[in-house]
């Protein structure tokens, strides 16, 4: 492992996007124990984006446009359906000006499928982590294993820094009723621009 993987991971993982977004929204809507939630939740999600690139089925999703296309529509549908309940105030990240309990498991689910439904993840992997492995490398595979589990942990890490920070935020925010109409119709709108940025991307 390089300094430059670390710095290009972090990077990477800093930009503003669907798991950042998500991981704040969640901390401010519901506080800190749903920021870190949110942030492991989308932290796992690219778990299966891993798996793929080690396995060769990213190349096999790259490949096929039937199967890449049924993909980022689901997800494109997804982000969308989060933009709704934003906009609606439900679901997981409604925003209560008292942080009431929300189940771990819906918070870890949508954490998850956001991240899932994005095909250009598993692409990504593919082309982002064989940079950072020698030639010569006797195991190229558990170089990328290894490299994997360090972009996760420091995806972790900082979308867990996002979270807490937002969590330390929202009970400021929850005392501005009008601050927390506009702030659903940002995230809703951030749910739907992502959609369409999705919707944009070609294989």
């Amino acid at each position: 492992m390089t300094p430059e993987f670390l710095l290009t991971t972090l990077l990477i993982v800093a930009s503003p996007g669907t798991g950042a977004i998500y991981t704040i929204a969640a901390g401010l809507a519901r506080g800190r124990a749903a920021s870190l939630l949110a942030a492991f939740a989308c932290t796992l999600g690219t778990l299966p984006h891993i798996a793929a690139a080690l396995t060769g089925l990213a190349a096999l999703l790259h490949a096929s446009a039937v199967a890449f296309e049924m993909v980022k529509y689901a997800g494109i549908a997804y982000l969308l359906f989060m933009a709704w309940q934003m906009l609606r105030d439900t679901g997981t990240l409604r925003f209560d000006r008292v942080a009431t309990p929300v189940s771990a498991a819906r918070v870890v689910r949508d954490g998850i499928l956001l991240n899932i439904l994005n095909p250009k993840l598993s692409v990504f992997f593919v082309a982002f982590l064989p940079q950072f492995i020698e030639a010569a490398d006797p195991a190229p595979l558990a170089a990328m294993a290894g490299l994997s589990l360090v972009f996760m942990a420091v995806t972790f890490v900082v979308f867990a820094l996002y979270g807490v920070f937002a969590a330390a935020m929202r009970d400021q925010v929850a005392a501005r009723p009008r601050l927390l109409v506009w702030l659903r119709r940002g995230f809703a709108a951030a749910f739907a621009g992502l959609a369409v940025k999705l919707a944009a991307t070609e294989r």
